[in-house]
């Protein structure tokens, strides 16, 4: 039986979405190839022949289109700023070309539906880079609830919080609305998205947002309430302004509840340049960070019976892709379930300048896995 040529795919845009997170994982994948990067910057441009001798550099999206087409390519990865998600994917689809697009899609979920349609009448993959779905403390939570060991989950708390008091420019700050810029669509597309995936479709949310920093443009400070349809309360924070961090997640069930604290190790390693083919034993992280389970006790005194924490795996949303172009089979992360995030978003968006609870539509996109 023989063995069928990689995949081969073209990231556009090589910034730290493209350069961290999206060509090293390609690269990393069995049956990917990465032949193309595209980006304007020479720096950037230097920065990829180094990391992938021999690789194509195309110095714009226009230029890769009509230079490539579905004979010369099969994927294209969409990491570039979030303004331009919607147009460079719509030129891939109409291209003939399966796409991945980093997070958020869009602005609105109407644009992510809409884009969404159109890949499926064309026969084409569209899937969403959720990489935090391969969370090492993600994945462990996702087999407690499995287990049924917490209970009836009752209450979920999530952060994802930074101390980043200097503002660091870039269109992720800015004010500009055609910018998609700010903590909400950034951080929020990753905490609302984990929240949906446990518990399911939300119902109502409640949101809180700030500007902390002095000179800030946009949101930094940031609270999201939701109430799911399955009874689940959940409460998440994202904030580049917090001097003292708290846990990853807290869960709170009828029977127990589980507390862990730090973030996932693999984007550091990645920045680091660490390669998850290269470097074993890939998204593991050591004793002292598991998390803990129990009632009544402090997991920062000692309380509680240490969690093994279940390795992280970024490399399985690539994988996952392959299959699906190769085999058929679902994608990893849909279109249409990060329109359902970016519904949420929106809302939160509504209910902090209205300072009022936003009621969601019952849409069907979404299962909890407990």
């Amino acid at each position: 039986m023989s063995i069928p040529p990689p995949l081969r795919v073209a990231v556009i845009g090589y910034g730290m979405a493209g350069s961290v997170f999206h060509a090293p994982l390609v690269a990393s994948t069995e049956g990917l190839v990465l032949v193309t990067v595209v980006t304007g910057n020479p720096e950037r441009q230097a920065r990829a022949r180094a990391e992938f001798p021999g690789i194509r550099i195309t110095s714009s999206p226009e230029e890769l289109f009509t230079r490539s087409s579905a004979a010369d390519l099969d994927l294209v990865v969409v990491a570039s700023p979030n303004k331009t998600h919607v147009p460079l994917a719509t030129a891939a689809l109409d291209a003939g070309l399966p796409v991945v697009v980093d997070k958020p899609v869009a602005g609105t979920a109407a644009e992510t539906r809409a884009l969404a349609a159109r890949a499926e009448e064309r026969g084409l993959l569209l899937s969403v880079f959720q990489n935090r779905r391969w969370d090492n403390d993600f994945l462990t939570l996702r087999a407690l609830l499995a287990t049924g060991d917490l209970g009836e989950v009752r209450r979920f708390e999530s952060r994802f919080e930074w101390w980043r008091p200097q503002l660091e420019g870039g269109w992720r700050e800015s004010g500009a609305p055609e910018e998609i810029g700010g903590l909400l669509y950034d951080l929020g597309s990753h905490v609302v998205d984990q929240a949906l995936v446990l518990f399911g479709p939300a119902v109502r949310v409640y949101a809180e947002t700030d500007v902390r920093r002095p000179g800030a443009q946009t949101d930094d400070d940031t609270f999201i309430a939701l109430t799911h349809a399955s009874g689940v309360r959940s409460h998440l924070y994202v904030s580049a302004t917090a001097a003292q961090l708290g846990p990853r997640f807290r869960v709170l069930g009828s029977e127990t509840g589980y507390v862990k604290y730090g973030l996932d190790p693999q984007e550091m390693a990645l920045r680091e340049g660490r390669r998850p083919r290269q470097d074993a034993p890939w998204g593991a992280e050591p004793e002292a960070s598991w998390g803990r389970i129990g009632s009544g006790e402090s997991p920062l005194t000692g309380g509680g019976i240490p969690v093994p924490t279940a390795p992280g795996d970024y490399p399985a949303y690539y994988s996952a892709v392959a299959a699906a172009l190769r085999e058929g089979t679902p994608p990893p992360v849909t279109a249409y379930e990060a329109a359902d995030t970016l519904d949420v978003l929106e809302a939160a968006r509504r209910s902090t300048h209205g300072g009022v609870m936003i009621q969601l539509p019952s849409r069907g996109s979404w299962r909890a896995t407990a």
